[in-house]
This record gives C-alpha cells, sequence and structure tokens, in this order.
C-alpha cells in the first residue's frame, strides 16, 4: 500500500504493526478496533495485516506477548547482585514504574485492557507472575530484616497489587514517577523492615 514499506524486513514490518495495534487498542479497546483500523494506522493493506497475523485475537495477543517482554526486561536491572537489597528493590521499582510513564499504551494494552479479556488470561498472568517472583526474591534478599516466617510471595503479590494500582495513576497523570517510587519503596521495604528496620 505504502510504496516505502514495500522492501521492509519481515521483523521491522511486524514491529510496526504491533506498534499500530497497540496505540489503536489503547484508545478504542479491544472489542471497538478493527483490523481495518490497525492497517490504517500501520500503513498497509488489511490483506497483509491478516497474513502476518490471522485475526484480531492473535495480533491482540502478540501485543500483549511484545509489552510483556518490554516489561520484564525493564526491571531485569535489579537483579544486578551488586546492588544492595534496598537497592534492587528501588531499581525494580524504577524500571516498572518508568516504564509504565514512558509506554502508557503498553500499559493500557497489557492491564487494562487484555486483563478484561478471558481469552488472553494466560498471558497476562504469565507476566504478571514473572514479576511477582521477582519482587519476592528481591524482598527475601533482605530477610534480615523481616519478621521470622514472613511469606515473600504473598508480600511480594501486595506489593504488585499495590503498584499496579499507582501505575494506574502514573498512566493517567495523577503523580510522577518519582514520587511513585518513593511511595511503594516505603510501602515495601519500611512495611518489610517494621520495627527492626528503625533499630
Amino acid at each position: 500500500m505504502a510504496g516505502g514499506t514495500k522492501r521492509l524486513p519481515r521483523a521491522i514490518r511486524e514491529q510496526q504493526m504491533l506498534d499500530a495495534a497497540v496505540e489503536v487498542f489503547s484508545r478504542k479497546g479491544f472489542h471497538d478496533t478493527s483490523m481495518d483500523a490497525i492497517a490504517a494506522k500501520a500503513k498497509i493493506s488489511k490483506p497483509m495485516l491478516y497474513l502476518y497475523y490471522g485475526s484480531k485475537d492473535e495480533l491482540f495477543r502478540a501485543c500483549i506477548q511484545r509489552e510483556g517482554i518490554r516489561f520484564i526486561e525493564s526491571v531485569a536491572p535489579a537483579g544486578d547482585p551488586r546492588l544492595t537489597p534496598h537497592e534492587q528493590l528501588r531499581t525494580a521499582l524504577e524500571g516498572f514504574l518508568g516504564f509504565v510513564d514512558r509506554n502508557r499504551r503498553s500499559w493500557q494494552v497489557i492491564y487494562r485492557q487484555a486483563i478484561g479479556q478471558q481469552a488472553f488470561a494466560t498471558e497476562i498472568e504469565n507476566a504478571r507472575e514473572q514479576v511477582i517472583e521477582l519482587t519476592a526474591k528481591l524482598l527475601e534478599s533482605s530477610a534480615k530484616y523481616a519478621e521470622p516466617g514472613t511469606n515473600f510471595d504473598i508480600v511480594a503479590v501486595a506489593v504488585i497489587g499495590a503498584g499496579e494500582a499507582i501505575a494506574d495513576r502514573l498512566a493517567s497523570g495523577q503523580i510522577e514517577v518519582a514520587e511513585a517510587v518513593d511511595l511503594l519503596d516505603d510501602l515495601a521495604w519500611r512495611g518489610l523492615a517494621g520495627r527492626k528496620k528503625a533499630e
């Protein structure tokens, strides 16, 4: 359709299609988005879009998978063993909330749109479980501050739940990244440390 895109390598063209799809899905929602609208945004023909992605469901799933990978990559630096446990936690929070701030449309697709679609629950849950697992490990690495018998998986679930709620506020412009990071840092680190940290 657009002469300049005909010779693009397949991988680049796929990314352009996904970029267009994320933008349209984030604005219109899954049900109200048409393949015509995505093809128009990507400046390609609808038959070409169907050649790469056989259905709207398949395209939406590809969006979730790509954005989920980007999301995980944004918090991965927190695993650097050279950082202290608190630095690791804060790096994870900065990566998470920084991702949301830079990719507000991705957040819309991953959490607001996809979470309400039963067909995509597995993809969302897989990405979420990876983040929970990483958070639990970071919290457990600070176990010397924690109360004996602390269930780090449950604490991680609570922190991630709070993080998602704050990320929604961030994506809608109600809070700044630095303030959001400080808020979650207090919730996770000081809450876990309890009285022992203050001593």
